[in-house]
């Protein structure tokens, strides 16, 4: 009997356990007010806002650049103007200057970027691995704006098959630490 209830624990371990990166993934983009692109990874998220925003999925874009980083003495925030002045779309993306360095403290930027827009509802542009994580952590702290995600997909990085490539299990492993994180400890600060 107790061998029985070993495999059918077991079982259903393996069966959450395959799930864990599809968990993660909340990719149900709406119809917005404007798209926020959240600070982090620079290629993919942004070439997943402008398709997104060339499908007239939100009128306005903000592409979120750490003010204070530097990469080859250039600020990133001048790095990322650059970007939006060679789109043709340009009169319709922002840089959102952002000071905070997660996904919690990034909320505060963002609501400063969007609060001289009359904006109501929000498309979050970020990783796959991410999704579900920006999407609650946006929705507690910024109650005010209708959230959505999409997101921004990197093979190179995560895929919800998370078991058949070492990147993809410690892009998992980590996202689900911090999932975790968010819901015990940081969700009740």
């Amino acid at each position: 009997m107790r061998i029985r209830v070993l495999l059918v624990v077991l079982l259903l371990l393996i069966v959450l356990g395959s799930q864990a990166g599809r968990f993660l993934v909340v990719d149900e983009p709406q119809k917005a007010d404007a798209i926020v692109v959240l600070a982090g990874e620079a290629s993919v998220r942004p070439a997943r806002a402008l398709e997104l925003l060339r499908q007239e999925k939100a009128p306005r874009l903000f592409l979120d650049a750490e003010s204070r980083s530097v990469v080859y003495d250039q600020r990133l925030t001048d790095v990322a103007q650059r970007f939006i002045d060679a789109q043709p779309e340009k009169n319709r993306i922002s840089v959102c200057p952002i000071v905070g360095l997660s996904t919690y403290a990034e909320t505060d930027d963002v609501s400063h970027c969007l609060q001289p827009y009359g904006v109501h509802s929000v498309l979050i542009v970020t990783s796959a691995s991410h999704t579900r994580r920006a999407l609650l952590i946006f929705r507690h702290r910024l109650p005010q704006y209708q959230f959505s995600t999409a997101a921004a997909e990197d093979t190179t990085h995560f895929g919800t098959t998370w078991w058949t490539n070492r990147e993809w299990a410690k892009t998992t492993l980590d996202e689900w630490i911090k999932l975790i994180w968010w819901e015990l400890v940081d969700r009740w600060r």
